[in-house]
This record gives C-alpha cells, sequence and structure tokens, in this order.
C-alpha cells in the first residue's frame, strides 16, 4: 500500500465531512487507505463518518487523548509506505496526494514533506515553511525582526520567510496540519512524541527527523486550504502558555543543558512579555471604547441638559435637581451602552448597524420606563429624544475617526451580503434552497454555472469563465462554490485570484448540509456550522442570561397588554418566572444531550419556530438547532420570540 491518511477529529463534524470528501478525490489512482481518530466528539461526527464515509477506518476513542497519542493509534495500525497527518479543517486538491507520492518517490532524501497552506480568503499561511524555533529566531519573530527583514535568512528564520511561497526548498519545521512522511523514518525515529498534548508535536518530529539524516521539504506545486491557520486564538493567554510550555519540553529533549536553560528563560520571558501585552491589549480592547462612548454620551446629555435648563426650564421658573446631572443622566449613558452590548454593538470588527440598533433599543426602554414613572420623576422627555440623537451621532463619530486611525476595525459590508453561488445547475439549485432555510442575512443574486444554460428565465447569470467580471457588474459580496462541479485547486485558484476584492467564500460540500468558510482570519471560527459566537460560551451564554432577564422584566411590566397575544396565558406567567429564576430560557435546543452537555436551560421556544408553517425534516431540524448554537446572537433569540410569540406560554 501506498498512503495511509490520517485525520484526528475533536467536534468539527462539518470540517470532517469536507476533509473526507476532498481526500477521497484526491485518493483515486492512489492505493491507500483513510483513518480518522475521533478523540470522544460529542457532536455527530462519528455518524457521519459511519454513514457518508463507510470505508474508512474509523478509531473511536473514549476520551480526548490528544493529537500526538490519536495520531499515534493510526500509525501503529497503518500500512501505508507513506503516513500523512492531516487536519480536519482543511481540503487538499484532487491530485495532492499523487504529486507528493511522485516528489517523495524521487527524492529518497526526503524524510517529510509539507504543501502550500492558504486560509478561507485564499491567502498564503506563513506556517506552511518554519524553521527549529532557537532562542534567536524566537527572539527576531517575537520582537517584530522577521517582518522588517523577512529576506533575511538570520531574522526570517521562524517563518523561512526567505524563501519564496512558490520555491519547492529544504525546511526545517513541517505543519501538523499537513504532514507526510515514510513510514520508514517513522520506524527509526520514533512516532509522535506523546508529552505534547497539543502543540509542538509537529516541531518535535520533524527535528527528530532531520536528527535521523534526512530532510524536510517545503512543495507548494500543490494546495491545501486550512481554514483555522493563524486563526486561532494565539493572542490569548492560554495559548501563549501552552505553546511556549510545549516549546519548553521541546528544549529540554533536544538541546544541551545550558542551552535548555537559556532557552528556558528565554520563554519564561517570553510568557510573561506576551501575557502582558495580551492583557494590557485585552484591558483597552475591552474598556476603552465604552469609556470613550460613556464619555461622549454623557458629555452632550449634560450639556444640553445645562441648555435647557438655563433656557427652557428657566423660563417656566423651574428647574432641573441636581441628582439629575450626576445620577439620571450617567444612568441613560449606561442604559444605551448596555442596549448597544446587547445588540452586538461592541463585537468586532463594529457593525454599525447593531451600534444604532442599540441606541435606538435604549431610547425605547428609556421612554417606556420614563411612561411608567410618578410625574415628579419626569424630568424632560426633550433631553431624552435629544439625547439620543447625540449619542447616534457621538458613537458613530467616534468609531469613523477611530477607523481613521487604524485604531478599530469597521465592517464595511452591506447589511444584507449579495450572494452568487458558483457550480453546475442541479448543484447551484440544492445550495440555493439550503441557503434559503438558513434566515441568514442574504440578498441571493444569481447562479454562475459551468455549463450553459438554455432557460432564459432561470436564475443564471453567467458562466464560471466570467466570474470576475460578474462579481463587479452584480455587486456581489459572498460567493459559494460548489465542490461537486468545482475542482478544489479550481476553488482555491479562484480565491487566490479574488482575495484583494474583500469577498466572503464559502463551499458547499457534496451531498452535505453544511457550507463551510472562513470569512476573517483574524477571527477565530467564523463559519457558518462551525463556532462563531457559540452559545456554549461563556461570553454568549452571559448575552443570552442577560436578554432572557431583560425581556422577561419587560413581558412582566406589560403583561396586561402582552398576554392578549399569546394562546396558553397561565403558561405564560409561569414561564415569565421560570425564565427570571433560570429555570428555563425563552430560546433553547430540542436535543436533550446538546443542553445538558452546555448546562443551558430547556427552551420554550426553539430554532424551528423561527419558520411558523413549514415542516422541516429531523435532519434540517436539527441543523438548524446547530447552526442557531454555533452562530448564537442575541438578535436570533429575539426574532424567534417575534415569530412565535404566541406560544411563548407552551
Amino acid at each position: 500500500m501506498k498512503l495511509s491518511v490520517i485525520i484526528v477529529n475533536y467536534n468539527v463534524s462539518a470540517f470532517l465531512e469536507q476533509a473526507l470528501a476532498s481526500a477521497q478525490k484526491a485518493m483515486r489512482g492512489v492505493d491507500g487507505e483513510i483513518f480518522v481518530v475521533d478523540n470522544h466528539s460529542v457532536d455527530n461526527s462519528v455518524a457521519m463518518v459511519k454513514a457518508k464515509f463507510p470505508s474508512v477506518k474509523l478509531i473511536e476513542n473514549q476520551d480526548n487523548v490528544g493529537f500526538a497519542r490519536a495520531n499515534n493509534q493510526a500509525i501503529r495500525v497503518s500500512s501505508g509506505e507513506y503516513v500523512l497527518l492531516l487536519n480536519p479543517d482543511t481540503l487538499v486538491e484532487e491530485d495532492t496526494f499523487e504529486k507528493c507520492i511522485r516528489f517523495m518517490d524521487e527524492t529518497p532524501d526526503c524524510g517529510g514533506l509539507g504543501v502550500k497552506m492558504v486560509d478561507g480568503q485564499g491567502r498564503f499561511l506563513p506556517e506552511s515553511k518554519r524553521g527549529i524555533p532557537y532562542p534567536k529566531s524566537s527572539f527576531y519573530k517575537l520582537f517584530g525582526l522577521s517582518k522588517l527583514f523577512p529576506k533575511s535568512q538570520k531574522f526570517g528564520a521562524y517563518h523561512a520567510t526567505y524563501i519564496g511561497e512558490d520555491e519547492t526548498h529544504e525546511v526545517e519545521v513541517l505543519s501538523g496540519a499537513f504532514m507526510m512522511m515514510r513510514k520508514s523514518v517513522l520506524d527509526e525515529v520514533g512516532l509522535l512524541d506523546e508529552d505534547y498534548f497539543m502543540y509542538g508535536e509537529d516541531i518535535d518530529l520533524s527535528y527528530r527527523i532531520l536528527k535521523g539524516g534526512y530532510k524536510n521539504y517545503y512543495f507548494p506545486q500543490t494546495r491545501i486550504i486550512h481554514y483555522k491557520g493563524e486563526s486561532t486564538k494565539k493572542g490569548s493567554l492560554n495559548y501563549v502558555y501552552v505553546f511556549y510550555k510545549a516549546m519548553q519540553i521541546f528544549a529540554k529533549k533536544h538541546f544541551s543543558a545550558n542551552n535548555a536553560k537559556v532557552f528556558n528563560i528565554a520563554i519564561d520571558a517570553a510568557i510573561w512579555f506576551r501575557a502582558a501585552l495580551a492583557a494590557l491589549k485585552r484591558i483597552v480592547s475591552r474598556i476603552l471604547l465604552p469609556l470613550l462612548d460613556f464619555i461622549l454620551i454623557f458629555a452632550g446629555l449634560f450639556a444640553l441638559s445645562k441648555y435647557w435648563d438655563h433656557n427652557v426650564l428657566f423660563q417656566r421658573n423651574s428647574a432641573f435637581p441636581k441628582h439629575y446631572f450626576y445620577v439620571i443622566l450617567p444612568v441613560y449613558a449606561v442604559v444605551w451602552q448596555l442596549a448597544v452590548w446587547i445588540s452586538g454593538g461592541y463585537q468586532k470588527p463594529v457593525r454599525r448597524r447593531l451600534l444604532n440598533r442599540g441606541i435606538v433599543m435604549g431610547t425605547v426602554a428609556i421612554l417606556l420606563v420614563y411612561a411608567l414613572l410618578p410625574e415628579t420623576m419626569r424630568f424632560s422627555r426633550a433631553v431624552v429624544v435629544m439625547g439620543a440623537v447625540w449619542a447616534l451621532f457621538a458613537v458613530n463619530a467616534l468609531r469613523y475617526l477611530l477607523a481613521k486611525g487604524n485604531l478599530v476595525e469597521v465592517d464595511t459590508r452591506r447589511t444584507s451580503q449579495r450572494v452568487a453561488i458558483v457550480g453546475g445547475a442541479q448543484e447551484c439549485e440544492r445550495v440555493f434552497s439550503m441557503v434559503q432555510s438558513m434566515n441568514a442575512s442574504r440578498e441571493f443574486v444569481g447562479l454562475i454555472t459551468t455549463e450553459p444554460v438554455d432557460n432564459e428565465k432561470s436564475m443564471h447569470i453567467g458562466r464560471i469563465e466570467d466570474l470576475s467580471d460578474l462579481l463587479t457588474i452584480y455587486h456581489i459580496s459572498e460567493v459559494i462554490f460548489c465542490a461537486k462541479d468545482i475542482p478544489a485547486d479550481q476553488i482555491i485558484s479562484w480565491m487566490n485570484r479574488l482575495q484583494d476584492r474583500q469577498l466572503e467564500f464559502k463551499i458547499a460540500p457534496e451531498d452535505s448540509l453544511s457550507l463551510i468558510g472562513s470569512n476573517d482570519i483574524f477571527t477565530s471560527e467564523d463559519l457558518y456550522t462551525i463556532p462563531l459566537q457559540s452559545v456554549y460560551q461563556q461570553k454568549s451564554r452571559r448575552q443570552k442570561r442577560a436578554f432572557d432577564v431583560v425581556s422577561a422584566l419587560l413581558l412582566l411590566l406589560f403583561l396586561w397588554l402582552d398576554i392578549w397575544f399569546v394562546k396558553r396565558k397561565g403558561g405564560f406567567v409561569r414561564n415569565i418566572f421560570a425564565v427570571l429564576k433560570g429555570r428555563k430560557s425563552w430560546v433553547g435546543l430540542e436535543t436533550d444531550t446538546a443542553d445538558s452537555n452546555a448546562g443551558l436551560a430547556p427552551g420554550v421556544l426553539h430554532p424551528s419556530d423561527a419558520y411558523p408553517g413549514n415542516a422541516f425534516s429531523e435532519e434540517m431540524t436539527r441543523r438548524l438547532e446547530e447552526i442557531y448554537a454555533r452562530t448564537y446572537q442575541v438578535r436570533n433569540d429575539l426574532t424567534i420570540m417575534a415569530k412565535g410569540f404566541a406560544r411563548l406560554g407552551e
């Protein structure tokens, strides 16, 4: 047997499905086998592999044993002359395996091989070629010298930036995302070191291959998409700690005692330095913008109130009490900011639509409470309205100025993404129906097909050969490629060619209900079916709980009105108090396993309630819940509640 492909999976079913589909296509004409080692995933990964890829050899672990140990399990029982370690969040070209095998057959001193990797936007990933993380090269990277002198073999050693992206060349370190090795070399130098749990295994094994007298090569004659790439939370303190601790294991194993000591001192210094930078950046990024918003809103309210006090109330022989300026006005400002936060206006990148919606929501909340207060506590509705106008202007102006100075990133995309689907006519129509069911804010433009379409009344707008011009003519902002009809190398080539157009790319795997894509390499896991802002994350659960409490209080406050729009009135009242106590959530998941694993309260409504009157299949209902859970936003709960309001008593 020529090749054994090994994929270690942990809770990334949609990614894994696409990776396996592309690997099977690349395996055509190659005598090989594919292993999936699942590290006790709680999603549908195992069931998906069994149902859709019966020929794949599946190893089911009952615990998450880590990357190294899981790979070793499959390597020990593999039969291939070559072993390929492949990440589940990858897509390989149809001839990737064939080209890599040919190169290794023709290069007997090649112990390990890596390929050119691009992210979900078609941009080159620098970890495709790396050097040993010696103290000097790590120092040069840490302090930015590698970026200042990328062509220097001395300063650019960490990511081998002195080697061209399209130049086949010897390198020191291969990426564990795609690492092809001779089985005989692994028998000689040993398998992956299981002392490493998540990071460093690839560096360690690459170094041992070199020490064994073999060479590692960077081979850019074929490409793969590696979706996560640098988007893993590499700025987080936890990543810094785990990664550099892995480097200390590496130093202890492979450096002399003196060099290892120096390296460990440097690593400890790097950890504290990066930790301090990460903490400072986190504090500044989270506090500075809200603080500036508060100062601006409060200052404007203060000035407006003083003007109103001197020029209007004074004429009526009245005046604002002192506590109005120093208690009431700050409360107004905080309410607006809280509404902006709930709306998602403080998420990155800044979305003006969410920001402005938050101000409007805050204004409505203030005016509603204002109307219920006794006469003695109603100070001035006019100041609230003028303050809302000021708040809208101030927060938008602030973000405009910060964006001009490149201090914040503002999302300039259209509110409604203009989407085109590229592929064969039949597959395009299947993907189109799937996109429609996702309830996303998307404006469908048309189908760009790989074959002529005679029907002039169809949604066909052109051929793939004219894709670049069609994007311009129709102002398309998102492109979905159908993997069934378009080879992976063509998809990657189009992504690479169009990477400067600020487009979003998605891929629809064959016979799948998932769309895979990464909107921005600097935002982690920005995907349709992979966590964008998962409901399981602590931040999302805080937002969800805050929304539940605020909405329950408002429903209780206006019970005399809203109860008439609900079918089961007694259940509605009980649900309000259950939500306030945390026993229920207004929107939840029907899948008991998902809820129990996440610690979420059971829902009164479910994601399918956003489509009243639609009878979804069990598979589509499950997919809707998966999309809801893994792309959670407060506005989704608001939409579902609005559409299923009559059922809030169930």
